[in-house]
């Protein structure tokens, strides 16, 4: 046998520390498979402030990530977030402030001491900065801004200056630059010997006298190369410059498109004004596809998971009443027809089916395009063969679907000509919602509307009156 020790953080058989009676270990059930915190912790941690229990509600949080620490924080209840904030000892710093949901941040600010909440903006990145106080009103505004440094200051106020929703709003004024003339070994000892850099970073940006941009080199090409290769020399094939003016949405599919780890901003004379990393475009791609799904299903592009019964009844009150404009229209169909639903009450029965089935195929094709629109993959070169497959697809779900329904209608009802009806009514139908889940979309597009915040009550007012429509039209014509 060895006689050497055990090392209790390395070796599997040696014991583990001992812990407070009642506290899991956190280091095996902290979180669940998809990486949050667990249940069991949560548990615990609410357990810890309903019972005024400071010493294991810090000993639960010590060994938490920011993010994680952030997730718990949304998941409290008002009145046992205020608690939260009162109780634990360690403090809300920046990178717990920037990862808490906007929804509920602002809570947060307001029941953070001054002091505290002061030295967390210290800790941020401009980027983060301006993301916290855009949305404040000018005496909040003010009172953040005279807790950073003059350059901090100045460099987040210039940030307020450019358009919502651009790269000049989300790009970080810390940029680590370069003469375009340096070698290697310049650049290095540069590195080493400057007291603020950015607490992390992709490129050193070479730049010309002008502090225009003329490429970046990757840190890991510096590391590898000898002192005395000039830095021209190492420039990355991937170099892109953005406008401050550009759109978020933009930014974030170039970086998307070409791989982009981070990419230099500049203003209207093409001179350097901060960079935008890889963590913010993707922030961005993520709200962007986060705000489609919302506005497909109308329940407005801001809504949260932690709003209220307050926030949430205004953002969804205003589509549901446009679906009862739209809902009216597919009942003044059905009201066209009412002698002959009376005369045949099948129609009342299967009539149904039809429009269900059509607005289940419109909002299919609807999210494709919306989708391709959004990630901008749907254009002038291939939109024609997308409506001509789509068109395909209807007339193909249409048969298919056409063949089923008659069959269950002849069952049903022992009537074949009401089997043909509610066949040809369901091809119409299905070839209608093809069109109309491409045509819609395209045509807000390019009218400038949202296509992901209008188009599905449009597209399920077409499947509605054009199911109802045809099936009682040729039901009346047919049958009766």
């Amino acid at each position: 046998m060895s006689d050497t020790p055990r090392d209790p953080q390395t070796d599997d058989h040696a014991p583990a520390a001992a812990l407070p009676q009642g506290h899991h270990d956190l280091r095996e059930t902290d979180r669940e498979e998809n990486f949050s915190p667990s249940r069991a912790l949560r548990d615990d941690i609410h357990e810890a402030i309903d019972a005024e229990d400071q010493a294991r509600l810090d000993l639960l949080l010590d060994p938490l990530h920011p993010a994680d620490i952030a997730d718990i924080i949304e998941g409290l209840t008002p009145s046992r977030r205020s608690s939260f904030l009162g109780l634990w000892s360690g403090e809300i710093d920046g990178e717990i402030l920037t990862e808490i949901d906007e929804a509920v941040r602002e809570d947060v600010i307001d029941a953070l001491p001054k002091a505290v909440l002061a030295e967390a903006v210290r800790e941020m990145d401009s980027d983060d900065v301006v993301d916290l106080i855009e949305d404040m009103d000018e005496p909040e505004q003010q009172e953040i801004l005279a807790a950073l440094d003059e350059s901090d200051r100045a460099a987040v106020e210039q940030s307020l200056t450019y358009p919502e929703y651009s790269a000049g709003r989300m790009m970080q004024s810390e940029v680590v630059t370069a003469p375009e003339h340096w070698t290697v070994g310049e650049a290095i000892d540069y590195l080493r010997g400057e007291e603020y850099l950015p607490d992390q970073f992709y490129h050193v940006v070479l730049v010309d006298p002008r502090r225009h941009p003329i490429g970046y080199v990757t840190l890991g090409r510096v590391l590898a190369a000898r002192r005395d290769a000039k830095l021209t020399d190492l420039i990355e094939d991937s170099f892109r410059t953005i406008s401050a003016y550009s759109d978020e949405a933009d930014v974030a599919f170039v970086f998307n498109k070409y791989h982009l780890i981070s990419a230099p901003v500049v203003d209207e004379a093409e001179r350097l004004v901060g960079v935008i990393t890889i963590d913010d475009a993707m922030s961005v791609l993520d709200e962007e596809a986060e705000e489609d799904i919302l506005r497909l299903a109308g329940v407005g592009d801001e809504s949260s998971i932690t709003d209220n019964v307050t926030a949430t009844v205004r953002q969804r009150v205003p589509w549901l009443g446009v679906n009862i404009v739209t809902a009216l229209l597919a009942a003044t169909v059905i009201a066209m027809f009412e002698g002959s639903i009376e005369k045949l009450v099948a129609l009342a029965v299967l009539m149904p089916i039809v429009a269900s089935l059509g607005g289940n195929a419109g909002t299919q094709t609807l999210t494709v395009v919306v989708r391709g629109l959004a990630t901008k993959s749907l254009h002038s070169e291939n939109t024609l063969r997308v409506i001509r497959r789509e068109m395909a697809v209807g007339i193909v779900n249409g048969m298919t679907f056409a063949l089923l329904l008659a069959l269950v209608a002849y069952l049903w009802f022992g009537d074949t000509m009401l089997s043909l009806v509610i066949a040809m009514a369901m091809v119409i139908n299905l070839f209608a919602a093809a069109v109309g889940g491409v045509l819609v979309p395209l045509a807000l597009d390019r009218l400038g509307a949202d296509p992901a915040l209008a188009s599905p009550t449009f597209v399920t007012t077409v499947t509605d009156v054009v199911g109802f429509f045809a099936f009682l039209g040729l039901a009346t014509w047919i049958l009766l």
